[in-house]
């Protein structure tokens, strides 16, 4: 089973590989393979982009390898991503599901690294109440078209940022039940 994507518009095609007893990876003209059973850590995440509004990766560590980025979407062209939503999930199952046949040491890890996360939760909160308290300033000083445009880029930012938020929240998982926020949707 194989899966390939385009990190960026003019880098190599990355191709996955999941063999017997480990995964083989290509970019370009680097290379490698990583048995299951030396997989330290496997992290799951949602990572929208300005060109890709849903947009997952997959993040593997192995012993004396390189992390390994998988992500669910590619460049087309200069300008254009595709969403490969069910050949991704579908590689990402079976991914997990050999490397906890292996009975490695591996971790499954989803949403933000705890030290990025928690800090960016305080400054979302933040943030969104000091745009609250612009509004209410903009009301009190009879500025209605100031306090409306306030109140749709507020609306605009919890709902984008709390969606980035909420999906990434640190936790763990087992490898035979993959957790939904950090997947694409079943088709």
């Amino acid at each position: 089973m194989s899966y390939t994507y385009r990190a960026s518009a003019l880098g190599p095609l990355r191709t996955f590989t999941l063999l017997e007893d480990g995964i083989d990876w290509v970019a370009g003209i680097q290379s490698g393979h990583i048995p299951y059973r030396s997989v330290r850590c496997v992290r799951m995440s949602f990572r929208p982009t300005s060109m890709q509004s849903r947009r997952f990766v997959v993040e593997l560590w192995g012993k004396d390898a390189p992390k390994l980025q998988i992500a669910s979407s590619t460049w087309k062209s200069i300008a254009e991503q595709e969403r490969l939503d069910q050949s991704y999930a579908t590689f990402v199952r079976e991914l997990h599901a050999r490397i906890a046949r292996a009975a490695g040491p591996a971790r499954f890890l989803q949403g933000s690294n705890p030290l990025i996360y928690w800090p960016s939760l305080v400054v979302f909160v933040m943030v969104a109440l000091g745009l609250a308290a612009l509004i209410v300033q903009a009301k009190r000083a009879d500025a209605i078209a100031g306090a409306a445009l306030g109140g749709a880029f507020l609306a605009l930012y919890v709902w984008q940022g709390g969606n980035f938020i909420r999906r990434n929240r640190p936790g763990t998982y087992r490898a035979d039940a993959l957790p939904g926020d950090v997947m694409p949707p079943s088709l």
